[in-house]
């Protein structure tokens, strides 16, 4: 085997295991994310538990109070159908507990259509929302305007004039046999990240097999005599 040979399979080796071990890194990825899914799957369709001091991120949780209308805010942008609007929070004030800021659901920023805003004591049932962290970079609120662009709860807590909420969120899921048409929108389900490992550890793979293939060429190429017949 030639010099040049040598340096290629030198230098293909490093690049193989790479390209091995990105593969091998998204099939463990894939694994933990099915389970992930599975755990939030099972959840969902779980009965909702009650709202503990503090609660896990993402549980299923039921909480009642009375929601306090009077300092409702809009959070983020989302566009729906053509229609620009955002995620409806208002405070659900608690016996003996800190206010709970609720996610009620989507709902258009032109106000053209009646917003349900039930009085009295509701129970609301949803998931738990952990708080944003800021940094640097994240949009300026509004809270003149009572509209927030990160789910800060201590931040809108302290522009609506609240006491000291709660440290995270609940996301209001939507009820079997709500209207469709009926405002706010409530979210349908826990929210479920994308599982793209299995298409990236095949491309990690392919690549791998790619590289032999070339190296393999490669060393035949230079070395035409060692594969003739005699």
């Amino acid at each position: 085997m030639t010099r040049c040979n040598w340096m290629m399979l030198l230098l293909s080796l490093p690049m193989l295991a790479a390209l091995l071990g990105l593969g091998t890194w998204q099939v463990q990825r894939l694994a933990w994310k099915t389970d992930l899914l599975a755990q939030l799957a099972a959840t969902e369709a779980a009965p909702p538990v009650p709202l503990a001091a503090t609660p896990a991120p993402y549980t299923k949780v039921a909480a009642e109070g009375r929601f306090d209308h009077a300092h409702e805010a809009l959070l983020g942008v989302e566009v729906r159908n053509g229609l620009m609007g955002a995620r409806l929070i208002t405070p659900l004030l608690r016996d003996n507990a800190p206010p709970l800021l609720v996610d009620r659901g989507w709902v258009p920023i032109e106000r053209g259509r009646a917003i349900e805003r039930p009085e009295g004591r509701v129970a609301v049932t949803g998931y738990v929302r952990p708080a944003d962290t800021r940094d640097w970079n994240s949009p300026k609120d509004d809270p003149a305007g009572r509209r927030f662009y990160l789910f800060d709860p201590a931040a809108m807590g302290l522009a609506l004039g609240l006491p000291a909420p709660a440290g995270y969120g609940l996301v209001a899921l939507s009820e079997p046999g709500a209207l469709g048409e009926a405002l706010p929108k409530p979210a349908r389900g826990l929210p479920r990240p994308d599982n793209p490992h299995l298409g990236y550890a095949i491309t990690w793979y392919g690549l791998a097999v790619a590289l032999v293939g070339v190296v393999v060429v490669f060393l035949f190429r230079r070395n035409p005599e060692a594969h003739t017949e005699p």
